[in-house]
């Protein structure tokens, strides 16, 4: 059943007042992952626990990816307010306990519900951009707030380190509350509640199945190749599981009058294909971000402060391309300008894959720049599109999922890039490296076992020496001089493989591009419509 959602004419009077409550809410929650991975270091200096350390990141992730189709149906179900008051409270709370946590086992649990919090945070603001502005106006906020998350990638270091130098680490937690407090207050008074027609029924089915579904690939996608083997068989039950629940997910929403994803949204060739287009998009982009800084501090040399200083230029002009393609899409259309930002990655991503031993730290810097304005031309023109051809009925949902196929592409991406890395890694050290050990007196049989194991194992691990003066320094310098120029090529030699996969995901989102049918964008008499309507029923 499709309920009608009109927009009341308070929420577009107090549209100021939202407006700041959005940017502020959604500017501190991207904040937080780059603030908190920051601290990371301090944190364990203070619990301990630095074998569980990436779970601060993982619980966060499972929880909040897992809950944002189920924030997107709510909103529709319940209304806008309530959901993301909702999420905001949880944020709050999840951050309270944060700052309060004892140990690593407390903390990583307190990440979790912090993470269900900025899991319903995060797609309802572009829910709500979606509800209260139309036509062209939608198009240049959609960009503006695309664009804040590249702000939170370049200010969320520099904040979290000011904050762990000079207070305390459990203050990037506690900031939370008082910017929250405000953004709450102001969403409050300015999102009026919708008037939603007809019976709300909840999808517990769905919501049950769709949960263990998410959680077991993304725990499977996370541990894979790196706590254990891609084949064994911890990894194989964790996907098979998914499979069964997501079958069980495809069941239980055929059957139900309120599914949190509708089936039929896969019969609708806009929605299928730009979900797909976001997907990889993000497979390569985030392959990108992960490996650039890897590269940067091993080849070039660079400190890892310096490293960070290459992604820096490449957020900003992801902000710039973000605004300038809110305005542009009117001009060219939706179609043309996702085909332009794509072919621009897809040129960064072939610039990336020519780096080798002699490329500079600012043509580094130029590809990333490079890759940022045409991230930026793409990611908000997405979920405009598909707000453009849903009624706001179902606003909630199709935005929703943009951000959850983006969310599952960024950890698809990591992973298989990552695999991809260690297999080629693996295949070029044994070639190039074990015959240089084998020849190495009886003495070195240690050292000899040692790297033969890593280079089967844990290549990243054995190019981590690249990285550290502290490990290089303790090797003897006639065996550091013969191995370091084979670590380098070859870990040269496997970025530029991963380049190349992630040149092959953009193209492939390009083609889904041309697949796409002219997506029509209302103008601005036609879009007020409905809102002078709400105010003349109000």
């Amino acid at each position: 059943m499709e309920k009608a959602i009109t927009v009341p004419a308070s929420t577009i009077r107090h549209r100021p007042l939202l407006i700041a409550g959005l940017i502020i809410a959604m500017l501190f929650a991207a904040l937080d992952g780059t603030i908190v991975g920051t601290a990371m270091p301090r944190i364990v200096g203070e619990l301990g626990g630095l074998g569980v350390m990436t779970w601060l990141t993982t619980a966060y992730m499972l929880t909040s990816t897992t809950v944002v189709p189920i924030a997107g149906k709510l909103a529709d179900l319940l209304g806008r307010r309530i959901v993301y008051v909702s999420g905001l409270v949880i944020f709050m709370a999840g951050s309270a306990l944060c700052g309060m946590a004892n140990d690593m086992t407390e903390l990583i649990i307190y990440r979790g519900i912090q993470g269900l919090g900025g899991g319903i945070m995060m797609p309802m603001a572009m829910v709500v951009i979606g509800d209260v502005f139309t036509g062209k106006e939608r198009a240049k906020w959609q960009g503006v707030f695309g664009g804040l998350y590249g702000l939170a990638s370049v200010l969320g270091p520099q904040i979290g380190g000011f904050i762990v130098d000079h207070l305390n680490w459990r203050w990037v937690f506690y900031i939370n509350l008082p910017v929250g407090v405000v953004a709450t207050v102001l969403i409050a008074m300015g999102l009026s509640k919708y008037k939603a027609e007809g019976p709300v029924k909840f999808d517990i089915a769905g919501m049950a199945t769709l949960t263990a579904g998410v959680v077991r690939l993304l725990l499977g996608l996370t541990f894979g190749g790196d706590r254990y083997p891609w084949g064994s068989w911890q990894i194989v039950s964790l996907f098979a599981a998914a499979v069964v629940f997501f079958a069980l997910f495809v069941w239980a929403e055929k059957r139900t009058e309120e599914p949190i994803i509708p089936l039929r949204l896969f019969r609708n060739r806009t929605f299928t294909l730009l979900n797909g287009i976001g997907f990889f998009m993000s497979v390569g982009m985030f392959g990108a971000i992960m490996f650039v800084p890897f590269f940067m501090q091993g080849i070039v040399g660079v400190s890892a402060t310096q490293s960070g200083t290459i992604m820096t230029p490449m957020m900003i002009t992801m902000i710039i391309g973000s605004v300038l393609g809110g305005r542009l899409v009117y001009r060219i259309g939706v179609k043309t300008q996702l085909v332009a930002g794509m072919i621009i990655m897809a040129s960064a991503f072939g610039l990336l894959g020519t780096m080798d031993v002699d490329t500079s730290k600012w043509a580094a810097t130029m590809y990333m720049i490079i890759l940022g304005l045409g991230t930026g031309l793409v990611m908000p023109i997405l979920t405009l599109a598909l707000q453009e051809s849903f009624p706001k009925s179902e606003l909630g949902v199709v935005t929703s999922s943009s951000q959850f196929f983006r969310s599952i592409g960024g950890t698809f991406g990591m992973t298989v890039l990552g695999a991809i890395m260690n297999h080629r890694s693996s295949a070029l050290l044994d070639e190039r490296l074990m015959p240089k050990l084998e020849v190495l007196p009886a003495q070195a049989k240690g050292l000899v076992d040692r790297f033969a194991d890593m280079i089967h194992t844990d290549p990243q691990g054995l190019y981590s020496v690249l990285l550290s003066p502290d490990a290089m320094a303790k090797i003897p310098a006639p065996l550091r001089d013969m191995f370091v120029p084979v670590l380098k090529q070859s870990l040269v030699d496997s970025l530029q493989a991963v380049f190349w996969f992630g040149l092959v995901f953009i193209a492939v989102g390009l083609l889904l591009v041309f697949g796409l049918k002219r997506i029509a964008l209302s103008d601005r008499a036609e879009a007020m419509k409905p809102l002078k309507q709400a105010k003349e029923t109000e």
